[in-house]
């Protein structure tokens, strides 16, 4: 397979050194799926082991709005996606660690899935599936996976309740992990370019797969475009600013948690006090019964 050939003179090929916003930057992500439908159709064909001659189109249901505030809390991280009119799935960069992400995770799914008007049949429901580039372990970091799949089955037969709910996660950190259909799908690919920090390991990536280099320019050209940059910026300082928040609400958790631990353990001591004053007290009243009695 070649390399696709830039159509411009500005091209990734003779970029060099660091990327100043790459794909791990949501906003970054959202545009370039956005703008080039063709790097679109690549990577669902990877995450979904298509053909791309299988994938007639794909179309993104909630574009970005340009004049859209990046930085406010309701920017919408999800890329809403149609695929040949028969499916909607839904894509989210999530490099933030979230503790509710799960809860999340099944909330933009359900609300993919509830595609019916009024009047519609429930068997007119398209399948949802919602996948997440996630940069922690969203279950157990004892058995870690880089590509998982999450579905209704029943718990006794394992049979599978629905095809049409379905959840997966691709672990940014356990690329290394991949096996070798996440390899034949080149699944790994698209991680390591989302994660790439620099254009030398673009290049690399991009040598020989037409979908990668195609975003490899598209990520170059989002980079040169100033209003872009200052989106991913306005993205980033919010991010961390959130990330600031939600440790110092974690460390507020903790504080409380010990807190009440300690108050726990205070009452206790006091509970064992008022039972050993009990005790003296009932040990007081036979002595002077016996004192008494002589």
């Amino acid at each position: 397979m070649n390399t696709i050939k830039p159509t411009t003179s500005l091209s990734y090929l003779n970029a060099t050194g660091l990327i100043p916003y790459g794909m791990t930057n949501d906003y970054m992500f959202r545009i370039i799926l956005e703008k080039n439908n063709y790097v679109l159709k690549g990577l669902i064909c990877s995450l979904l082991s298509l053909k791309p001659e299988e994938v007639v189109s794909v179309e993104i249901q909630n574009p970005i709005l340009l004049n859209e505030a990046v930085d406010d809390k309701e920017f919408i991280l999800d890329i809403k996606v149609l695929l040949n009119n028969s499916a909607v799935i839904n894509l989210e960069m999530q490099m933030a660690y979230q503790l509710n992400w799960k809860e999340r995770s099944l909330s933009y799914l359900c609300r993919v899935f509830d595609q019916l008007s009024h009047g519609h049949l429930y068997g007119d429901i398209k399948p949802a599936i919602h996948i997440g580039f996630l940069n922690f372990d969203p279950v157990s970091s004892e058995h870690p996976e880089f590509y998982s799949s999450y579905r209704l089955l029943n718990e006794k037969t394992y049979i599978p309740y629905s095809d049409k709910f379905i959840l997966r996660v691709v672990n940014l950190r356990q690329i290394d992990s991949a096996t070798d259909e996440d390899r034949a799908n080149r699944i790994d690919y698209w991680a390591r370019l989302f994660t790439a920090t620099t254009w030398e390991e673009i290049k690399m990536l991009a040598k020989n797969n037409e979908f990668i280099a195609s975003a490899s320019q598209s990520l170059y050209e989002s980079n040169a475009d100033e209003i872009t940059r200052e989106k991913c910026r306005a993205r980033e300082n919010y991010i961390c600013l959130e990330r600031t928040l939600a440790e110092q609400e974690k460390r507020l958790a903790e504080q409380e948690a010990e807190l009440t631990n300690k108050t726990a353990a205070l009452a206790e001591q006091k509970a064992a006090l008022a039972d050993k004053d009990k005790i003296i007290e009932k040990l007081k009243k036979q002595l002077a019964e016996i004192q008494s009695a002589e």
